[in-house]
């Protein structure tokens, strides 16, 4: 592409809404154009990469045998509401309606759609397994998009579903999707991690899921993992145990303490004079499963932070949500000094699995400035319910309780998970198996974010100067570009870039009129592999070229017998 004549205008500010590199670099190099809030247009260059990762996929997924094709943007909400989901997936779904009044929404994903193709279509196990993908536009109408195409609202995916008669197929099958998927992000040259993870609103809380997570310090998620022992998981799913477990076992009474003006666990404890991990934490919370609510009362030890998905998934309710202070009020919790004694009103209450029933710790007295001290589980609350409810941190051991976990940050960009029959069942699919008689097949499902790949890549390869493309989807291979003033040097290059084209090279030429350094810092902007620069006057001079690897920095000087050989040397 020469971009004398070529689409492409770079920008020398950052854009001011623009907080992560991505996003920034993205915009500044002419790679995207925001149309409205989280909804990006693909300007040619942008687009060039998001075609070169959507046929990385493409070619893995066609390896694992899946089947591609291409389901509507709009799916009918009674689809939806067969499923159960039309009300579950809350504000993200963008719904509509028809002209005939019919609901109508713009498909957030397509587990609903697909089970529909299938039942009208499968009938029988010989026909199975199969495994049927798409690459197409998705929406989620979310409350704050941000980071550029990394939690817009309008973006692109790919999205396989899988249907088995048994669970030893589904296994088989999970594992060659997770292995077609190590390939794509082997291939694209990410460092990167699967880890354990939550379905989500997706599957069934229990189904088997794994997210592939791009290292990144910009990343919204925590990775809790043990390089000893190969543990990793995100951490809404790790389990692991306190390392400190200082807590008091003197036998005690239990006793009321004022704690005047007192109310949050570190003024308490410092008050006190105890470590915050010989207090108890107070959480209420509201459960929501659909039109039915209740409240359940969390104690955490007072250092631990409460894991909600954990919650959510033990209670198996739609929601969950910090309760109202008139919710407070109803049970006689006094805000800022709840416990788990003298309640007025009968409520779930869930203690975490930390805290050690027989040590004794310090609680809200259900009294304004006042705690109690000396609160013992095993003594005050004889059928006492344990869960894993609290959210694992850097320092914490190995469930087993022998290795130390640390915490890295990551990206999300596939997820693939074990649904089981939960769609199948909802929506009365059903085939003949071999004994003649009819069965609800089981399913997989297996996203992978195409728009949010291109913005990981550059999350993780950029610096001060602009995007480091890894080779397989730079929207080209080669910066080629001339300091040139005479009409016959022009004539010269023009030959040079027929030469590289002509071997098989993605070459930008760069024959604008401008400077050396405007053009330099374009290319450094855009971040191809290779820049190589033909020079007027060294060209004269010399014969060689200055050939740039744009990762390494590295510069060499070529004659041009020899640049073909040396490009592909470095794109190798």
């Amino acid at each position: 592409m020469r971009l004398s004549q070529g689409f492409w205008q770079t920008y020398k500010e950052t854009p001011a809404e623009a907080e992560i590199p991505s996003h920034q670099l993205m915009l500044r190099a002419g790679l995207i154009h925001k149309s409205a809030a989280g909804i990006y247009n693909y300007l040619p260059l942008g687009y060039r990469v998001v075609r070169k990762v959507e046929q990385i996929v493409r070619e893995e997924m066609d390896k694992a045998g899946c089947l591609e094709l291409l389901m509507t943007v709009v799916t009918p909400g009674d689809l939806w509401q067969e499923s159960g989901r039309w009300d579950v997936m809350g504000g993200e779904m963008l719904k509509f309606k028809d002209k005939a009044d019919r609901d109508l929404c713009i498909s957030p994903t397509n587990e609903e759609a697909i089970t529909d193709i299938f039942r009208k279509t499968i009938k029988s196990y010989k026909q199975l397994p199969v495994t049927l993908y798409q690459i197409n536009t998705k929406f989620r109408d979310e409350i704050r998009p941000r980071f550029g195409l990394m939690r817009g609202r309008e973006f692109t995916m790919k999205d396989a579903y899988s249907f088995h008669m048994d669970k030893a197929c589904l296994d088989k099958v999970y594992d060659d999707l997770f292995k077609a998927y190590c390939n794509v992000f082997d291939r694209l040259g990410f460092e990167y991690s699967a880890v354990e993870a939550d379905a989500g609103n997706m599957g069934s809380s229990d189904s088997k899921t794994h997210e592939f997570q791009v290292i990144a310090n910009t990343g919204e998620d925590e990775i809790i993992y043990c390089p000893e022992t190969g543990y990793a998981a995100n951490s809404e799913k790790a389990q692991t145990k306190r390392a400190n477990v200082d807590f008091d076992f003197n036998d005690q009474e239990l006793k009321e303490v004022e704690t005047k003006g007192k109310s949050t666990i570190a003024d308490v404890c410092d008050f006190l004079g105890k470590p915050q991990s010989q207090s108890i934490k107070s959480l209420v919370y509201t459960a929501i499963q659909g039109e039915e609510e209740f409240e359940v009362l969390v104690l955490l030890v007072g250092d631990d932070e409460l894991n909600e998905v954990k919650l959510k998934n033990h209670l198996g309710v739609d929601h969950i949500t910090p309760a109202t202070d008139s919710k407070l009020l109803e049970y006689g919790l006094v805000k800022g000094y709840i416990g788990p004694l003298d309640i007025k009103k009968e409520i779930m209450i869930l203690f975490d699995e930390a805290i050690d029933p027989k040590a004794y710790y310090t609680v809200g007295a259900q009294k304004e400035d006042y705690h109690l001290t000396g609160y013992q589980v095993a003594k005050e609350f004889e059928e006492a319910t344990f869960v894993d409810l609290r959210l694992a941190k850097e320092g914490d051991l190995t469930i087993e309780g022998s290795k130390p976990v640390l915490v890295k940050r990551g990206i999300e960009v596939g997820h693939i998970f074990q649904l089981g029959d939960k769609y199948t069942k909802a929506m009365g699919v059903t085939v003949l198996g071999n004994d003649g008689k009819t069965q609800t097949p089981l399913m997989g499902c297996y996203g992978l974010g195409i728009t949010r790949v291109v913005a990981a890549a550059i999350e993780q390869c950029h610096d001060d100067k602009g995007i480091i493309w890894p080779k397989e989807i730079a929207p080209y291979q080669v910066y080629f570009a001339t300091i040139a003033k005479s009409e016959e040097f022009k004539a010269q290059a023009d030959d040079v870039y027929k030469k590289l084209t002509d071997a098989g090279f993605e070459v930008i030429y760069d024959d604008r009129k401008a400077g050396a350094g405007f053009k330099f810092k374009d290319a450094d902007l855009l971040g191809l592999p290779v820049r190589v620069v033909m020079g007027e006057r060294d060209f004269k001079e010399s014969g060689e070229f200055e050939v740039v690897d744009r990762k390494t920095g590295d510069k060499q000087k070529v004659k041009i017998d020899g640049l073909v050989e040396k490009i592909k040397e470095l794109l190798a």
